[in-house]
């Protein structure tokens, strides 16, 4: 794409009132970016409104900074990784974004650009789960990458960062993206700014993307609408902990709207942060429990047998078996439980209760959760 090309495009997203479908038929009618811009403002008004037409004819105020700032992007190209600008009828724009009722009029792209989607699937979840609910998305991160499937995610705190950080494990295709994080801010900025590493290694095995303008503010509204993208590049979403209302639910329905698969993981009746996966469980989401469901209800033969939940309750049997288990952990299952809960099962005074659970925090094998309740966590 050459300065005058990418000129064009640029202004064309700019404009004020003309969003991705009237960008479309734009294109559609008139063929490129810079065609649209040679017409009079009567010929635009046969294809788009007047107001529409009419803001076409003026050029946006930040147009300039924009073309430096992207062509001096584009041209910076690491070692480790690459910069790319994708847009509509581009060999590399990823065809199940043409599925979407907007599709993005072009999206950057920084990874590696030379490797592809494959199979994908999207996990979603809570920004502020249960110590359980993070390493379950990690674990499944990390199954389903290791099984051949790209994990697509949005690169949020939370249930988000951890499939990402499961699936960079997981990953062995070298022909196919490990993971895909789709932000909703420009690409020369990491939100949350904890996942400046992670960033950086989803972009040395796999591609960050964004459908927003270099230099775009995390601002709360994109957020919603960039879930769109990650429904579209999976061939199901993976709902791993979400409350009733919750983004992750907009993305399920979204994936829904697209004939997407969507897949739930069930949860403790007392966490909040379960309520939204039992929801679309009740209206027929697939609940799942191990990798191997997930492959099943999208249809793919498994590259490797993989079954979470049973090796971790294979791995309680063998644990509680051992002398070395820790006593308070058979009182504690795997439901979150409170304090006085515990000690009525156990019988310890306060202060020694206080002291072991302390000890199995700092051991990685309790969590604690909002609200003074602890939860027994799996160890892999």
């Amino acid at each position: 794409m050459n300065k005058d090309e990418l000129r064009a495009w640029l202004r064309l997203s700019m404009t004020d009132g003309v969003g991705n479908d009237a960008a479309r038929k734009l294109l559609g009618c008139f063929g490129s970016p810079q065609a649209v811009f040679e017409q009079t403002e009567t010929a635009l008004c046969q294809v788009v409104t007047p107001k529409q037409a009419q803001a076409l004819m003026t050029v946006p105020n930040e147009l300039a900074v924009q073309c430096v700032r992207t062509h001096q992007w584009l041209m910076y190209q690491p070692d480790t990784h690459n910069h790319a600008l994708w847009t509509l009828g581009d060999p590399h724009y990823p065809a199940e974004l043409l599925q979407l009722a907007d599709p993005p009029l072009m999206v950057y792209v920084s990874g590696q650009t030379e490797r592809t989607l494959g199979n994908a699937i999207a996990i979603v979840g809570s920004r502020n789960p249960t110590p359980q609910g993070a390493q379950t998305a990690e674990q499944f991160g990390e199954s389903l990458s290791a099984s051949g499937l790209c994990v697509v995610s949005g690169l949020a705190l939370g249930v988000d960062g951890a499939a990402h950080k499961g699936a960079l494990r997981g990953g062995t295709a070298a022909a196919y993206w490990h993971t895909v994080a789709v932000v909703g801010t420009g690409l020369d900025r990491v939100y949350p700014r904890q996942h400046q590493t992670l960033a950086g290694q989803i972009e040395l095995h796999g591609l960050l993307m964004s459908e927003y303008h270099l230099g775009t503010a995390p601002l709360a509204h994109h957020f919603p609408k960039r879930n769109r993208i990650i429904a579209a590049l999976g061939l199901g979403t993976l709902v791993v902990e979400a409350a009733l209302k919750s983004g992750s639910l907009i993305t399920a329905k979204m994936a829904l709207d697209l004939n997407r698969e969507v897949l739930a993981i069930p949860g403790s009746i007392h966490a909040t942060q379960s309520h939204g996966c039992h929801a679309l469980i009740r209206q027929g989401a697939k609940l799942v429990e191990n990798a191997n469901d997930v492959l099943e209800e999208l249809q793919l033969a498994p590259q490797q047998q993989v079954n979470l939940f049973a090796e971790a309750l294979d791995g309680a049997d063998d644990v509680g078996s051992s002398a070395d288990e820790h006593p308070l952990l058979k009182h504690m299952g795997f439901v979150p439980v409170s304090l006085d809960a515990l000690q009525a099962r156990c019988g310890l005074d306060t202060a020694k209760l206080q002291a072991q659970l302390l000890t199995l925090e700092l051991d990685g094998a309790v969590g604690r959760l909002p609200g003074g309740l602890f939860q027994r966590l799996t160890l892999v």
